[in-house]
């Protein structure tokens, strides 16, 4: 693996992904990693009450949160990175963003549901594998 992008939501599990990219580390050298964290878009005209500007801006502070746990683990690891933010649909950008960025993987964290109830919810993962090219890799 040359370049990894590891999606990043704040939670525990995009958490795990992280920790098994810096366990997987060999002689302290691996691939490029990059950080992305995807907010969902507003629906609506709320343009009318709040700028188009304030609102990426709002974006890209609850983006910086999300990265916030991530990026302390691979600051106190001495790993490098790149984080990226994005604004859509997740999966859309997920894939977008793998291939813009010539990503070789892509490494997931996952919800731990069965596959029914992944079936059920159409995660973000199920998304991701189907639509792009790439191998995925899918950390419990």
């Amino acid at each position: 693996m040359k370049s990894v992008l590891v999606p990043i939501d704040g939670s525990e599990c995009s958490l795990r992904a992280v920790k098994y990219l810096i366990g997987a580390r060999e002689g302290g050298r691996g691939p490029a990693l990059h950080l992305l964290n995807v907010q969902v878009g507003i629906t609506g005209d709320v343009t009318q009450f709040v700028s188009r500007s304030d609102i990426k801006d709002y974006r890209r502070e609850q983006s910086d949160e999300a990265l916030r746990s991530a990026r302390a683990l691979l600051d106190q690891a001495g790993i490098p990175y790149e984080t990226h933010f994005e604004i859509g649909h997740a999966a859309d950008c997920i894939t977008r963003s793998a291939e813009q960025l010539q990503c070789d993987h892509i490494v997931m964290g996952t919800h731990g549901r069965s596959a029914l109830a992944d079936l059920l919810v159409a995660s973000t993962t199920l998304k991701v594998i189907h639509q792009t090219r790439l191998p995925v890799v899918l950390v419990k």
